[in-house]
């Protein structure tokens, strides 16, 4: 087996699934930046970081799926929190259905495939 093959494959599955999971992790409420990244640092083979999530929360905010407001915080200076407008909350009711049968139909392949 081609150990690059399956890092650059690992690292594109987990490109095309961070968008729908920093969605996600503002569907409760508004958060700031590095609340998301701890949020999903806990996500087995889901390697974020800040570096990460700034740019990805910059499009959404460019494409209307989030806004920002600016929060004083107890800990230090102002935080800018991120929370879901109501075409982000649509677009990820969406990639979440999307999701669930990309996951099923995978799911089923892999099964049937691992049947004698």
């Amino acid at each position: 087996m081609d150990p690059d093959f399956l890092a650059n494959w690992t690292t594109q599955v987990r490109k095309g699934l961070l968008d729908l999971c920093v969605l996600a992790a503002l569907r409760g409420g508004r958060r700031y930046g590095y609340d998301i990244v701890k949020r999903l640092s806990g996500v087995a083979g889901l390697v974020i970081g800040e570096g990460t999530i700034y740019p990805i929360l910059s499009r959404f905010k460019k494409d209307g799926l989030v806004e920002t407001a600016l929060a004083e915080s107890p800990d230090g200076p102002a935080r800018k929190y991120y929370q879901l407008t109501p075409r982000g909350r649509v677009l990820l009711g969406a990639m979440v259905s999307a999701w669930a049968e990309v996951r099923s139909g995978i799911d089923y392949v892999i099964g049937a495939e691992s049947q004698p």
